[in-house]
């Protein structure tokens, strides 16, 4: 998959202006100007700042393609060293690595399993930071209220802010958090936490906490991340889920629990709804108009702001449609000018099915219904994997 590199050698940094009140939606234009480089934390190691300049020079051109746990197992594999589905499938790694805290830290685990659990997602991430590839790290945190799942939905935010009873058993966790990304400082980390709150089936989730609690659990996080434990190598990720979206009513329902501008670098969107999900009882054809019209609206909200668009979780569960890379995915980020600013997309992991016992799966792996398909994909100028990046940790 050989493609022309030139391009980043000279292009200037970019941002885009914000929108005009006569753009047409879907037909509308950006314009280009200097990136601002203005980050949520001023004090970002210099790594993070070029990472951030480095999605700006892609934005328009390329998207990055993520893939959740894509070292840990595959669907028929666990425990090799330094594989992936995707490399088995298309010859290298993904350009995005997607984590969870959860991998490395649960409720109620002994502190040997922890340490045991924490040095080899580091080793994992590092794996990543040498080939040059992109980290991100969600939060299925446990809920803190009562030790379970991060899907039992117990109300507990407001048990962890500020005069909380459980606020200091936080700020611990915090400190644990705070400690691990230092180990991997000054690489970049692109944070995704208390993702999907627009729903109701995590505990920091709508219904199960007010708006005004949850942006304040947003900004404590940040605030103590980057002010008192000084984590300075992160880039913070919102992500709202498409299924609790009205389409029509996009740009303003989007904005339900945002922290600020001053909180937020990455504008992200979950969506899983308009690519399949079996749940979405909309045509299939009134589906995929309204995926490229999310992400039309996704991007246009970034360029508003300033910041990055992407897509930062979608997938189709057990990929029985062989020509969906192609079809769906690759026709959405490639609609129109804004959907093309999509930075970069992520699908959820692929779980081993001899642990798991389920087909549960969003990349494809080798004899994979979608496997041809996907390469096609994958081998167009505009999808990135590892091995297609520029340097994307230092700008001269």
């Amino acid at each position: 998959m050989l493609k022309t590199m030139s391009k980043f050698l000279k292009k200037p940094l970019f941002g885009l202006l914000a929108l005009t009140a006569s753009c047409v939606v879907l037909s509308c234009t950006s314009n280009q100007k200097p990136a601002s480089g203005v980050l949520v934390d001023e004090n970002a190691t210099d790594e993070t700042l070029a990472l951030y300049q480095s999605l700006e020079e892609l934005r328009g051109d390329h998207t990055m393609f993520g893939h959740q746990a894509t070292l840990a197992y595959g669907y028929h594999w666990a425990g090799d060293s330094a594989r992936s589905d995707v490399k088995d499938v298309a010859g290298s790694f993904p350009a995005l690595y997607g984590w969870d805290i959860l991998d490395f830290w649960q409720a109620g685990q002994t502190e040997e399993e922890t340490d045991q659990k924490v040095q080899q997602s580091l080793e994992w991430a590092r794996q990543g930071i040498e080939r040059g590839g992109v980290l991100t790290y969600a939060w299925h945190m446990s809920n803190p209220a009562t030790g379970k799942s991060f899907y039992d939905t117990t109300p507990a935010v407001r048990s962890i802010l500020v005069g909380g009873e459980k606020h200091d058993e936080y700020k611990k966790t915090l400190d644990m958090v705070a400690e691990y990304f230092k180990q991997l400082s000054p690489h970049p980390i692109i944070f995704r936490p208390f993702h999907e709150h627009n729903g109701d089936w995590f505990w920091w989730g709508k219904g199960l906490v007010s708006e005004e609690d949850y942006i304040t659990l947003w900004q404590f996080t940040v605030d103590y991340l980057k002010d008192t434990k000084g984590v300075h190598n992160l880039l913070y990720a919102f992500s709202p889920d498409r299924s609790r979206i009205d389409i029509d009513s996009f740009k303003k329902e989007y904005f339900y629990g945002y922290p600020g501008d001053d909180y937020v670098d990455i504008i992200g969107l979950d969506n899983y709804w308009d690519v399949g999900h079996p749940a979405n009882e909309t045509p299939e054809e009134r589906q995929q108009e309204q995926f490229i019209r999310s992400l039309t609206y996704t991007a246009q909200i970034a360029d508003s702001l300033g910041k990055i668009p992407a897509l930062t979780e979608t997938g189709l569960e057990a990929i029985p449609d062989p020509d969906f890379w192609t079809d769906k995915m690759l026709v959405a980020l490639q609609a129109n000018e804004w959907t093309k600013q999509i930075t970069y997309v992520q699908v959820w992991r692929n779980a081993n099915y001899e642990r798991e016992q389920r087909d549960h799966y969003y990349a494809p792996y080798p004899g994979q219904v979608s496997e041809e398909d996907f390469l096609k994909f994958v081998q167009t100028e505009r999808i990135l994997l590892e091995d297609e990046l520029p340097v994307m940790y230092s700008k001269n």
